[in-house]
């Protein structure tokens, strides 16, 4: 059991304050109950006034000693409980019957102490409570009880050790789990900052071109008419073989600034939501005279346009794949927004289906997960041979 390095006592835990009660009521029952000589009210208000001193300092005060960055002032408070109930213990002459008092300040002694003084805490509770009781009981009696009572020590401290480890490995855990979300939700950031860049680096290098091309050819176009202009007088055949020649370059110049404007053509999706994007890929399907329905669940709300751009394209590859591959006569859509975090899509057919050890071949569902697992989501593809296919897309909003 390794106990190098203390916990901080938890002065919120209600949980070991209770359990210090309980123990302290237990106690006190045993010593009433088992007592072997009746005890005088004197006594009992004694006894009742040691143990709320006891319970008092051993949920309240063990704060303001815990509190302290010194290992010898966290033992003055143990040196304190264990000489209240050893000194009534002896006082009273109650032989044993006030052990079970001690077992809370084993459990703080595994939260607070290193090791050493741990062991030492547990060596003086066993002085005190044994060698009290020497001149008290018989020699088996004592034997018995030194026997018990040191693996009872044993056992509570092991117990209290695992139960400190559990909380230090979940503690652990939870820690790693929000370093892991937080580290996926700047990795989604990322690659949208990342796609944002690619886009705007190509339109970049796009409009370049556009600069480039066009004054090329207006460069040359200028050329031809201004050598038309110098012989339109003295050689018409000339100067109208440099017009044609101008107005072919028009045609080409104005060829590629129509290919280089429709690549820097906004994206169709942008502008509109969603499920009119959805709706338009299903009319396409009933076009084809498929049943399609389309069913949206939840609070529609904004996604980003990675987001938006995937579960579009999501879409769309399983809807085109219900028209070439299926044989389906209807197929359903939902759009579900299910919490404020999440959005699924769903996408299911009664076609022929697919096997299932043939899900992952298809080109564009590879593209569909490699999308998804970007945005740090969930794709689940599911399909029994002549009962259908199952597409469905979730992502964290």
């Amino acid at each position: 059991m390794d106990t190098s390095t203390p916990e901080s006592f938890d002065r919120h835990d209600r949980g070991l304050n209770f359990a210090f009660l309980i123990i302290v009521v237990a106690a006190y029952v045993q010593a009433f109950t088992i007592s072997i000589d009746p005890i005088t009210l004197p006594n009992i208000l004694l006894m009742l006034g040691v143990g709320v001193v006891y319970t008092l300092i051993g949920i309240f005060g063990i704060q303001y000693f815990d509190r302290s960055k010194s290992i010898n002032v966290k033992m003055l408070y143990f040196v304190l409980q264990i000489a209240l109930i050893g000194g009534l213990n002896l006082y009273l002459g109650l032989h044993i019957q006030l052990w079970l008092l001690s077992m809370p300040l084993v459990s703080q002694a595994v939260i607070m102490l290193p090791r050493g003084y741990l062991l030492g805490v547990c060596g003086l509770i066993v002085l005190v409570f044994v060698g009290s009781a020497v001149p008290q009981v018989d020699v088996g009696t004592l034997s018995a009880f030194g026997i018990t009572f040191i693996a009872t020590i044993v056992f509570v401290a092991v117990f209290t050790h695992i139960l400190v480890s559990e909380r230090r490995a979940r503690g652990e855990v939870e820690r790693l789990a929000g370093e892991l979300t937080a580290a996926n939700q700047q990795l989604r950031e990322y690659a949208a900052q990342i796609e944002d860049v690619a886009t705007m680096e190509e339109r970049n290098r796009l409009a370049r071109e556009i600069h480039d091309s066009l004054g090329h050819y207006l460069t040359i176009v200028n050329v031809q008419l201004e050598a038309a202009r110098a012989v339109l007088e003295s050689d018409s055949d000339q100067a109208l073989d440099a017009l044609n020649k101008a107005q072919s370059l028009t045609k080409e110049g104005l060829g590629e600034v129509r290919r280089s404007v429709a690549a820097l053509r906004a994206s169709p999706i942008e502008g509109k939501p969603l499920s009119e994007l959805i709706e338009g890929l299903l009319e396409e399907s009933r076009v084809a005279g498929m049943v399609a329905e389309f069913v949206i669940k939840g609070e529609h709300r904004s996604l980003s346009m990675p987001q938006k751009h995937t579960l579009f394209r999501a879409a769309q590859e399983g809807l085109t794949n219900v028209r070439k591959h299926a044989r389906a006569s209807r197929v359903d859509v939902l759009l579900a927004y299910e919490s404020e975090s999440k959005v699924r899509l769903h996408i299911e057919d009664n076609g022929v289906g697919i096997d299932p050890d043939k899900l992952e071949n298809g080109f564009g569902l590879l593209g569909i997960q490699e999308r998804v697992q970007l945005l740090g989501g969930k794709v689940r593809l599911e399909s029994v041979p002549n009962q259908g296919f199952i597409l469905e897309v979730e992502l964290e909003t």
